[in-house]
């Protein structure tokens, strides 16, 4: 109990430092999100003008402290402000509509390539002597050599442009227009398994290799050799008493890689055209929309934190080490 009040403190801690960060930057930069859309705009009369920079809360004549409280209150109600490259929509209205995207390509793409990496990490480790698990190993991490937007590049040149396999970019058919139909879902399927398999193929040999690694240290581990001399099968020993203990310093980044999918995986959207959170977060910062790139930055900063603090409860369920120290 005071390992979880613990980490909940600093939790809580974290995500006001991060509002707090988030609520400085943008005013460390130069102008300011009203004068950007007036600039944009052009001919407006004053009259005009001054309802833009009321709707984008003109706190010119506020402290610091009045502006933190004001932003900080909105904030508990969820108004993250307005969106200047998508006047007059709420900045939660237009993250609403790239989340989905995201969270559904790169979430599900993450969690594959976690899954088939710690199980060919474990395989590869349990038999480090045979020489096709040498094989395997120096394929993935040839692989995850390539950066995002060079192996996104190929694939769509060779499936999406020389063999017109898969469509060259976005989240789906915009022709149709029931996003309830099994029409619109393979439509979906379809756009996203280019950029799902760029994330996926880019990211497995990192959790092949730290899986692989953190194998070798476990079976090196006395309690190994003991359940081997009780006659324990291969597979509970593997799986049960070496796997089990393996994964767990893999669960922390896999809770971090977690929290960064808000944040999406900028190039490969880019490359696809892929309506996520970092194909908008591209186009907010070409159009200098601060609300917008201070939304992404505040969901990006909250999703690690609570990924981390999930992944930590994590630990605690399956480390019986951790629960017994915490329970000192």
């Amino acid at each position: 109990m005071k390992y979880f009040l613990r980490k909940l403190t600093w939790l809580l801690l974290a995500v006001f430092s991060a509002i707090v960060v988030n609520f400085v930057l943008p005013r460390l930069m130069p102008g300011d999100p009203a004068t950007v859309l007036i600039h944009q705009l052009g001919n407006l009369d004053p009259a005009a003008e001054s309802a833009i920079r009321a709707a984008f809360g003109g706190q010119s004549d506020m402290s610091l402290l009045q502006q933190f409280w004001l932003y900080f209150t909105n904030l508990l109600r969820g108004d993250l402000g307005l969106s200047v490259s998508h006047y007059p929509a709420p900045v939660l209205t237009v993250l609403g509509k790239s989340v989905p995207w995201t969270v559904g390509l790169v979430g599900l793409a993450t969690v594959i390539s976690f899954v088939l990496g710690t199980l060919l990490g474990t395989e590869i480790a349990w038999r480090r002597e045979h020489s096709l698990s040498s094989a395997v190993l120096g394929v993935f991490l040839f692989v995850r050599s390539f950066p995002f937007f060079w192996l996104g590049l190929v694939l769509v040149y060779f499936f999406a442009f020389r063999n017109p396999i898969f469509p060259l970019g976005g989240g789906a058919d915009p022709n149709i227009l029931d996003r309830t139909s099994w029409e619109f879902v393979r439509s979906v399927v379809k756009h996203g398994f280019l950029p799902a398999a760029t994330v996926a193929l880019t990211s497995l040999g990192y959790w092949l290799l730290l899986m692989r690694n953190n194998m070798f240290n476990v079976l090196a581990e006395d309690y190994i050799t003991a359940a081997e001399a009780k006659g324990l099968s291969t597979a509970r020993i593997k799986y049960h008493y070496a796997a089990r203990n393996a994964v767990l310093p893999s669960i922390t980044g896999f809770a971090m890689q977690l929290g960064f999918v808000v944040g999406g995986s900028l190039m490969t959207e880019m490359v696809f055209s892929y309506p996520g959170v970092g194909f908008m977060f591209y186009q907010a910062t070409q159009q200098r929309d601060y609300p917008l790139i201070q939304g992404v930055f505040l969901f990006v900063s909250l999703a690690v934190l609570v990924a981390n603090f999930l992944a930590d409860l994590a630990i605690l369920a399956l480390d019986p080490r951790v629960r017994g120290g915490s329970a000192e």
